[in-house]
């Protein structure tokens, strides 16, 4: 039973990022642009200090094939959640790119306590913990390719 409700939650979760991703990357808007703007706010204020340089140096000057990227990577988590395939190598990516999006955001409440930030970060970190838990669960191997792989692998006696 639950490791059909982990499949079940894998599946539901990639459909988010199907959603997310399908956008970035059949309208050019976000990357030709709505990235851009992403970005200065970011680092005129949200990202975490030391992150900030990180994003004006590295990420800015590239923001229209990284915003294409990033549609991209959704994508590929999708394809993969809702798949089933390469879970635990797409949950490793996916949980890196949500702790990137909590650097990206951190400050986004201003000033305040601590559990504000943590607040803020409600759209990150909890398909953080969906990425562990899909990895270490090997999600993809209920209702997945993963598991008609390894059926496929297993020695036939």
């Amino acid at each position: 039973m639950r490791a059909r409700t982990i499949a079940i939650c894998r599946m539901l979760t990639g459909i988010f990022f199907l959603f997310f991703g399908e956008y970035k990357v059949a309208d050019g808007a976000f990357a030709h642009g709505g990235f851009q703007k992403y970005l200065a706010d970011y680092i005129s204020h949200d990202a975490a200090s030391f992150y900030r340089p990180v994003l004006s140096r590295f990420v800015l000057p590239h923001a229209v094939p990284l915003g294409y990227c990033v549609g991209i990577i959704e994508l590929l988590i999708a394809g993969s959640l809702l798949l089933g395939w390469h879970v635990r190598m797409f949950s490793v990516i996916g949980a890196l790119y949500m702790i990137n999006l909590a650097l990206a955001t951190w400050n986004a409440p201003g000033p305040g306590p601590v559990w504000r930030y943590f607040g803020n970060e409600l759209d990150h970190l909890p398909l953080l913990f969906l990425f562990a838990i899909f990895f270490a669960n090997r999600a993809g191997e209920t209702w997945g390719m993963d598991g008609r792989i390894s059926e496929a692998r297993a020695p036939r006696e």
